[in-house]
């Protein structure tokens, strides 16, 4: 699997993951509607599928995962939450993107 469907894969399930956790926290936070339950369940539903077709073992799979998820929560930080990012978020998503890559990428043994 190449580098960019792989980094791709992490990117739209750390997505689908967010999304499914922000809309109950909308339900339950600012009152929306309930209705949002069932787009979050169905958004958690492909965040589980999602992740089986990542290329390696589970806890592997999870560990490297972590990297995309924190740059792609800091993404919705800035876009979604309207916040800026400093440059400690910055850094910090290079190193976990960094570790991510080190884990997803070594060689097969």
């Amino acid at each position: 699997m190449d580098i960019l469907r792989i980094t791709s894969l992490f990117f739209v399930t750390a997505l689908a993951e967010i999304v499914g956790c922000y809309l109950p926290w909308l339900v339950l936070k600012q009152g929306k509607s309930a209705w949002l339950l069932l787009p979050a369940a169905l958004s958690l539903a492909l965040f589980a599928w999602l992740l089986t077709l990542h290329p390696t073992a589970a806890g592997r799979t999870y560990a490297a995962y972590g990297g995309a998820y924190i740059c792609v929560a800091l993404l919705w930080l800035r876009f979604v939450d309207g916040v800026a990012l400093t440059r400690f978020d910055i850094a910090g998503a290079v190193l976990a993107l960094v570790g991510m890559a080190v884990i997803a990428l070594q060689p097969a043994q």
